[in-house]
C-alpha cells in the first residue's frame, strides 16, 4: 500500500488580532444592548445579539485553531484537524438560528409598534460600523486560507452591513418618525444572516460527511489514473476532505502486469504528483492489485445491515 507524505500544516491565526477583535465586539455588544433597551429599538438589540454571537464565534474559532494544531497521537492519529470544521458548523448554524429568531421577533413588533429614540440608534450604529470594520481588517489576511476564520470574517461583514441598515433606519425614524421601519430592517438583517450562513453550513457538513469535494470530478480523477499505461482499472475510490486544506484519496489499482514492488512504487509516486497538481489532493493511498477477483465498480456500493 502506497501513500503520499505531503501534508499541509494547520495555519495558525494571529492570536493578538483575535484578542483585539473579541474586545471590540464585547464593547459593541454592551453598548448596543444598553442603547437598545433605552431607545426601544429591536433592530439595535438584534444587532447587539448578532455582535454577541461574534464574540462566541471568535472565542470558539481561536480555541479550535489552537486545538487543530496539536500533534497526532496513538489514539488520535489525525489529531484535532477537524476542530476548525466543527467550529465553522457551530458558528454558521448559530447565525441561522439567530436569523430565524429575529424574524419572529420582528413580526411581533410589527403587530405592536413602539416609539424609538432614533438618535441613540444612529450613534450606536456608527460605532458598530467602525468597530466591526476594524475587526475585519485585523483578521482579513487569515480569512483567505482558513474556513474557520472565513466564517468569523463573514460574521463581521454581516455586522457591518446590518449596522449600515440600522443607521439608515435610525435616520429615517428621526426625520420621518417611521418607527415600523425598525422591524423591516430587522427582517432584512435576519434574511441576510441566514443566506450568508447557509453556504458555510453546507460546506462544513460536506467535510464532516466526507463528501467528495465539489471542486473535484471523480470521472476526471479516473481519467488521470487510467492514462497510465500500467494501470488496467481503478475502483473502490473515496475522496474526502480531512480539514479545510487537506484532501484525501484512497483507491484500489489493478495493474496489467505483476510488477516488482520498486516499479509499482515509482508509478504510484508519479500518480500522486499528478493528482496533487491537478486536484490539490494532499494524501493519496493506493492498494495495488494484480488479477484479484473483487468488485470493480469505481464507487463501491456498501450495504449497511442493522
Amino acid at each position: 500500500m502506497e501513500h503520499s507524505h505531503g501534508h499541509n500544516h494547520t495555519h495558525e491565526v494571529q492570536g493578538k488580532n483575535f484578542l483585539i477583535t473579541i474586545l471590540l465586539n464585547l464593547l459593541i455588544t454592551l453598548a448596543q444592548v444598553v442603547g437598545g433597551i433605552f431607545s426601544g429599538s429591536l433592530a439595535l438589540l438584534s444587532d447587539a445579539l448578532h455582535n454577541f454571537s461574534d464574540v462566541i464565534t471568535l472565542i470558539v474559532a481561536w480555541w479550535a485553531n489552537k486545538l487543530s494544531g496539536r500533534k497526532n497521537s496513538d489514539v488520535k492519529t489525525f489529531g484535532y484537524r477537524r476542530a476548525e470544521i466543527l467550529a465553522t458548523l457551530f458558528n454558521a448554524s448559530s447565525l441561522v438560528g439567530i436569523g430565524i429568531y429575529l424574524i419572529f421577533e420582528s413580526i411581533e413588533r410589527v403587530q405592536h409598534p413602539q416609539p424609538i429614540a432614533s438618535n441613540i440608534v444612529i450613534y450606536l450604529a456608527i460605532l458598530g460600523i467602525v468597530f466591526n470594520a476594524l475587526s475585519m481588517f485585523l483578521i482579513k489576511e487569515d480569512s483567505y486560507d482558513n474556513m474557520n476564520v472565513k466564517a468569523v470574517y463573514l460574521h463581521l461583514f454581516t455586522d457591518v452591513m446590518t449596522s449600515v441598515a440600522v443607521l439608515v433606519g435610525g435616520v429615517a425614524m428621526m426625520l420621518y418618525e417611521l418607527f415600523w421601519i425598525d422591524s423591516l430592517i430587522t427582517i432584512f438583517i435576519a434574511v441576510y444572516i441566514i443566506k450568508s450562513a447557509y453556504s458555510l453550513v453546507y460546506d462544513s457538513v460536506s467535510v464532516l460527511m466526507q463528501f467528495t469535494p465539489k471542486e473535484i470530478e471523480l470521472s476526471e480523477v479516473e481519467k488521470i489514473i487510467l492514462a497510465c499505461e500500467s494501470i488496467k482499472n481503478i475502483h473502490h475510490v473515496h475522496i474526502w476532505k480531512l480539514s479545510d486544506k487537506e484532501i484525501m484519496l484512497e483507491a484500489h489499482l489493478d495493474f496489467k502486469e505483476d510488477l516488482a514492488l520498486s516499479q509499482s512504487t515509482k508509478i504510484v509516486e508519479t500518480l500522486q504528483e499528478e493528482l496533487h497538481t491537478h486536484f490539490g489532493i494532499t494524501h493519496a493511498t493506493f492498494q495495488n492489485e494484480f488479477e484479484r477477483e473483487d468488485n470493480k465498480d469505481l464507487v463501491k456500493q456498501e450495504c449497511c445491515h442493522v
